[in-house]
């Protein structure tokens, strides 16, 4: 079936009434001459699927299958061991560094490959700060840098509108840096907030050199997230610590939201 169309969330079915022996199946499947066999193997034992039902066996029981998948030479294959990778980091993010480092050490596959699967299977932690994460990757977790302007220049901002931001970064040493920006949303009863951490860039700075960075995001609705006039806060995250933030106003306005859709 999966060479036709998606199976996975069939598998998981398997994997809940008879873990051992669809585990035991899976291993095997994951060194198929198809890769979509191999990628199979990957997706359906993921921790978390969206929209499939939840499995009931623990993350370390999947790593043998992407044991032999993480050297995999098609890139359909190793984006889901990626992403199986970040589902287990939520879970357990000790075996989910583990286990990379693991990876990278046996040279199994290529520099550039390896790469692209630490970030994709770390995207999650980079975003919430985890220090053991920003050690693993060789950035420090107190760079010597400087963030100042933060300044958001239109406020209010009205819903179909666009959030803009400046602010600068100046280097006391040399450093590599992971420049995030996080949001705080006020929730449908204005009681509390959600948060959502959105990527700016990934930039090497030399002492003495400072770096403006400037942002445009639109803030409409869309299907994921409904957003709510109210107080907003905006924070500057380098390196998983946050350095700067300001707050910012968003009120109703909904003939600048349709207008943003239309």
């Amino acid at each position: 079936m999966t060479k036709h169309f998606s199976a996975e969330d069939a598998t998981r079915y398997f994997i809940n009434a008879f873990p051992k022996e669809t585990m035991a199946e899976l291993l095997k499947w994951s060194k198929d001459t198809d890769y979509h066999v191999r990628r199979l193997a990957s997706e359906g034992t993921r921790s978390i699927l969206p929209w499939s039902p939840k499995i009931s066996t623990s993350p370390e029981v999947a790593i043998p299958i992407l044991d032999n998948l993480f050297s995999d030479n098609n890139r359909f294959v190793t984006r889901s061991v990626a992403n199986h990778m970040n589902d287990i980091s939520r879970k357990d993010p000790a075996l989910a560094l583990t286990t990379l480092g693991r990876w990278q050490a046996s040279g199994n596959q290529s520099p550039k490959e390896m790469q692209f699967i630490i970030r994709q299977a770390l995207r999650t932690l980079i975003k919430s700060g985890d220090k053991a994460t920003f050690e693993f990757l060789n950035f420090s977790t107190e760079p010597a840098v400087a963030v100042s302007g933060l300044h958001i220049k239109l406020d209010p901002i009205r819903i179909g509108g666009w959030l803009e931001f400046e602010f600068a970064v100046a280097a006391q040493e040399n450093e590599q840096l992971i420049v995030d920006y996080v949001l705080h949303f006020p929730n449908k009863f204005g009681t509390g907030h959600n948060k959502k951490v959105f990527k700016l860039k990934v930039v090497t700075m030399s002492k003495g050199q400072t770096l403006v960075i400037t942002k445009r995001q639109p803030m409409r609705q869309m299907s994921t997230r409904k957003l709510y006039p109210g107080k907003y806060r905006l924070e500057i995250q380098i390196n998983g610590t946050r350095m700067a933030e300001a707050e910012f106003e968003l009120v109703a306005d909904t003939a600048a939201a349709a207008n943003s859709t239309s």
